[in-house]
């Protein structure tokens, strides 16, 4: 149970899940009409199933589709779904749900926020990276030219529901792009669930019996940390370890690196920092790599993304603040650094940051 503000929501995790939908639907956010938005791809492998469920469960809904990949993560893309809506008389009393991978939880959650001033939504994560990391917390939005997620709101869903059993036909990249934010939660908040990734052949095999406690520690890591700071105030920056140089990376890529890929290379990069800085001992770097090299993440940056460009691209991340980059730095893996002034970032000097940059490569 994720608890907020606006009061709290339920995370379902488990093999089978999606078979409570409905239930949980009529529980959590009843509604006059649904409005089921996924990519094309997850509608032709669950999307139209899902739709089949709902109408035999007596629930009306409608599904709503857009082109998959995080390209198509745009305020172009968000003004297309909420037209698509109001030319179907979705009305206040309906309701999104947002199913598919990251992006459609994004983009649906984006739309949910802002279409008639907000309308309640449940998530439906069907990637690893969405099951533990992007459906909790209610961050919702989209990429534009400047950068990623630079315009978007909070907006909490009523319920999140995991199937893991969907995770058996996950394409390997996309599986091992949501590894690297299991190991992030490790990093930030629990040395021992790093144990998990030792040897993570089952894991890589997509066995659903081995990733179902993955997908629980996660969870919980991630919304024991949401709780605490809803709206990223204060705590909950440390989620963006290794993200100030992932966004870069994946919009200098035009989105070629996957999120998980970007993010494993950021938190090298960080790591580095942290132990340039001071914030970390000698050691950080290489234990870091050592997890995610196991997991067959990239570890270094693409030769063809220049350091300036990076830094350049940096420029616009959110936690910035007057041109200078902070960052949220581990101080031993399970922990997290803090500034002098308890602030959970650390203002790092430009040339200890062009320095990380141009040695992990």
């Amino acid at each position: 149970m994720v608890r907020i503000s606006a009061g709290a929501y339920e995370v379902l995790v488990g093999r089978g899940a999606l078979a409570l939908l409905s239930e949980v639907l009529r529980d959590t956010c009843a509604a006059h009409e649904y409005a089921v938005i996924a990519d094309q791809h997850v509608t032709d492998l669950c999307g139209k199933a899902v739709l089949a469920s709902l109408a035999q469960a007596g629930l009306s809904a409608k599904l709503f589709t857009f082109p998959p990949g995080e390209w198509n993560k745009t305020r172009e893309q968000w003004m297309t779904l909420t037209d698509q809506l109001l030319a179907a008389r979705i009305g206040r009393d309906g309701a999104i749900v947002a199913l598919g991978g990251g992006v459609a939880g994004d983009l649906g959650g984006f739309v949910a926020a802002t279409y008639l001033r907000g309308i309640p939504c449940v998530q439906v994560p069907t990637s690893l990276l969405a099951m533990i990391d992007a459906s909790i917390g209610g961050k919702t939005g989209v990429d534009v030219p400047a950068g990623k997620n630079l315009v978007g709101a909070f907006h909490a869903p009523r319920a999140v529901i995991a199937d893991v059993d969907l995770l058996a036909t996950l394409p390997r990249p996309q599986l091992v792009s949501g590894l690297a934010e299991a190991v992030k939660h490790g990093v930030v908040a629990d040395a021992a669930y790093l144990r998990e990734f030792e040897v993570p052949a089952a894991l890589l095999a997509r066995d659903t019996a081995a990733l179902e406690p993955v997908v629980r520690r996660s969870v919980e890591i991630k919304a024991g940390i949401v709780v605490q700071d809803e709206r990223e105030a204060g705590l909950r920056q440390v989620l963006n370890y290794g993200h100030t140089v992932a966004h870069a990376l994946e919009a200098l890529s035009g989105y070629a690196l996957l999120h998980g890929e970007a993010v494993a290379v950021g938190m090298v990069v960080e790591a580095s920092i942290a132990e340039g800085c001071g914030a970390a001992a000698r050691g950080l770097r290489e234990a870091v790599v050592g997890i995610l090299e196991r997991c067959t993440l990239p570890t270094s940056i693409p030769e063809d993304l220049t350091t300036d460009a990076l830094i350049e691209a940096m420029q616009f991340d959110k936690k910035a603040r007057a041109g200078a980059l902070r960052f949220a730095l581990p101080s031993r893996l399970g922990a997290m650094a803090r500034a002098p002034d308890g602030k959970w970032t650390l203002e790092v000097d430009a040339e200890l940051t062009r320095q990380a940059l141009d040695t992990n490569r």
